[in-house]
């Protein structure tokens, strides 16, 4: 090889471990001792959307049931993360210590490697044979001599529609039919069902069910070894691919004496099986009445809002709930767009599923717990929510309106009018020097002289001074209300005055070691600086806009990744404590922002 190809090999293998840094593949067991007979559950979990999942051989254990897949969201202030776990309900066969072999997973085209666990095998109660369980096949249906083992054991994808409407909500059931005896199963290859989102069924029954099901003239023992729930994503003709399963059976063998002869000869034969695909028809959401706003959600729902209060102070929470219950693509609904009134300061909402994944489908709720913060006096209205669905059974689209809330918010203690511009004071004149100075007064120059000044020199000048002096007080004063009438520009005068006063008051709780207050009105401090200075509504304050508007005003990176890391940390800190920064520094970092800020702007 040579120096070009070692160098990209190594930037190969760079990219690759910064990819996988934050992935995590892990293997864990219900219990690491257990009783021949009893039952446990082995969970894979991974941290992000993977495919390609190959379980390991489990050996001298019996799957009952498996794999169970489930998928976790959750979303929290933007932040958004998923997990998935692929778990399996075993029994203990025999005593001993056994070693369940790692699993793999691929990730974005990487592969991951569980940890193996090892499996203590204690006395227990005895294990029935070819039977997973007190519910185990029946014996009257098994062949003798299997001529076609295809005939004799396979497995099928059992759907409950073939033509559904684009995320509709369809359960696949792949069920096995078997004549013959079943010593040990493997799974070989799960379904990678593209074009549909999917969320397996966890068997509530740990056992194994069997039934008897005659199928084109024949008796089997049938089971369900895995249950789906499926959405497809698009129209169009989709494929629900084939689940792959080894099975180690038990078929008649020569006789090699009388014994056999008399008794009967049995091998154990590997028989790997495969499940036909089966096409779904999805159409797509007719056009014809589909209300404005609907954004996808499919199934049959209802809607209900609530808040906590309808009348508080301005700068204290009010917490908005809005509740989505029925069944359908619940896990699939995008944000909601709600419109709130402007004055109130608005967080990403917290989303709770309560979602049962059952043989009926997904049906459960969706919960958006929304915190707001009303900033001014008055009386608001938080106007109705319309969320519209399409009902697939009826056909047609639904919308659904919560109740408008009325909320009264009474004058707060820290409440700011911006619209009243009181006189400055000395104190605001030192803050504001760039603005406003003092006239300097001083009778020197004049020709001043006691008796001698009327008639004098200096006498005619100050007459002459005079008109001038008025017109210029004139235009002084047009300038100044000018300069007053424009309201964006006296708020953002004003605005490191305001700044001062949070930062004082949260230097006061510093000093009281109010530390949930303190962080609060550092807060406020930089978000109603930035609101004024920038002219910004307080309520359409966020990351984005912020370091938009400064890098418009050609303020400079690092002190603009500053004011966000501080606007993060007093964020976090009104949740959660805070160790890893005094409070003093927090304080002197803020008032230094402001500061760099007042310089630049």
């Amino acid at each position: 090889m040579n120096k070009r190809h070692y160098i990209l090999t190594f930037l190969l293998l760079c990219a690759n471990l910064l990819f996988a840094d934050g992935i995590k593949f892990t293997a864990s067991a219900s219990k690491t001792e257990v009783g021949t007979g009893e039952q446990f559950e082995i969970t894979f979990l991974v941290n992000a959307n993977a495919d390609g999942f190959t379980p390991p051989t489990f050996g001298s254990f019996q799957v009952l049931s498996g794999p169970n897949v489930s998928t976790s969201m959750e979303s929290i202030n933007g932040n958004s993360s998923v997990s998935n776990s692929y778990s399996f309900i075993l029994m203990a066969v025999k005593e001993g210590e056994f070693t369940i072999g790692p699993a793999t997973i691929v990730v974005n085209g990487r592969r991951f490697t569980a940890n193996p666990i090892k499996i203590k095998v204690v006395k227990g109660r005895p294990v029935p044979q070819n039977a997973a369980g007190r519910n185990a096949p029946d014996n009257t249906v098994m062949e003798g001599n299997p001529a076609d083992l295809a005939k004799s054991l396979f497995i099928r994808a059992v759907v409950d529609k073939t033509n559904v409407y684009q995320g509709q909500q369809i359960t696949v059931n792949y069920r096995l039919y078997t004549r013959i005896g079943i010593e040990q199963s493997q799974v070989d290859k799960l379904p990678d069902l593209n074009g549909f989102y999917s969320e397996d069924v966890k068997q509530l029954q740990q056992q194994v069910q069997w039934s008897v099901e005659t199928y084109k003239g024949q008796k089997y023992n049938v089971t369900d070894v895995k249950k789906t729930i499926l959405f497809p994503e698009h129209s169009g003709n989709l494929t629900i691919d084939p689940l792959g399963f080894t099975f180690l059976v038990r078929v008649p063998a020569p006789a090699q004496d009388v014994m056999d002869q008399f008794f009967g000869s049995f091998k154990e034969e590997k028989f790997k099986v495969r499940s036909a695909p089966v096409t779904i028809h999805v159409k797509p959401l007719p056009d014809a009445g589909k209300p404005a706003g609907f954004t996808g959600a499919v199934g049959n729902f209802s809607i209900q809002a609530s808040t906590d209060k309808t009348e508080l102070k301005a700068n204290e929470a009010l917490n908005y709930k809005v509740k989505i219950t029925g069944s359908g693509n619940i896990k699939l609904f995008v944000p909601l767009k709600i419109n709130f009134p402007a004055d109130f300061e608005k967080y990403d909402p917290k989303v709770i599923d309560t979602v049962a994944d059952t043989d009926n489908g997904a049906t459960g709720s969706r919960i958006y717990n929304y915190l707001l913060i009303p900033r001014h006096q008055g009386n608001y209205t938080i106007d109705p929510y319309v969320f519209s669905y399409f009902n697939p059974a009826t056909g047609r689209y639904v919308s659904l309106s919560t109740k408008a809330f009325l909320i009264k918010v009474d004058k707060g203690t820290n409440e700011q009018n911006v619209t009243a511009f009181p006189d400055a004071d000395k104190q605001d004149v030192k803050l504001l020097d760039k603005d406003i100075r003092y006239i300097k007064t001083n009778d020197s120059g004049l020709g001043i002289q006691g008796d001698h000044f009327f008639g004098s020199p200096g006498y005619y000048l100050l007459i002459a001074f005079g008109p001038l002096v008025c017109l210029g007080a004139f235009a002084y004063r047009n300038k100044i209300r000018r300069e007053n009438s424009d309201i964006v520009k006296v708020k953002s005068r004003r605005a490191g005055k305001q700044a001062a006063k949070h930062l004082a008051s949260a230097q006061q709780q510093l000093l009281a070691k109010n530390t949930k207050a303190f962080y609060e009105d550092v807060f406020k401090g930089l978000y109603g600086y930035l609101s004024d200075k920038l002219n910004i509504l307080y309520a359409n304050l966020n990351r984005e806009t912020i370091a938009s508007a400064l890098r418009a005003r050609s303020v400079d990176e690092q002190l603009i990744s500053q004011l966000l890391d501080t606007l993060d940390l007093c964020e976090m800190a009104r949740y959660a404590p805070v160790t890893h920064i005094s409070q003093q520094e927090v304080f002197e970092k803020a008032s230094g922002i402001i500061n760099d800020i007042e310089s630049k702007i």
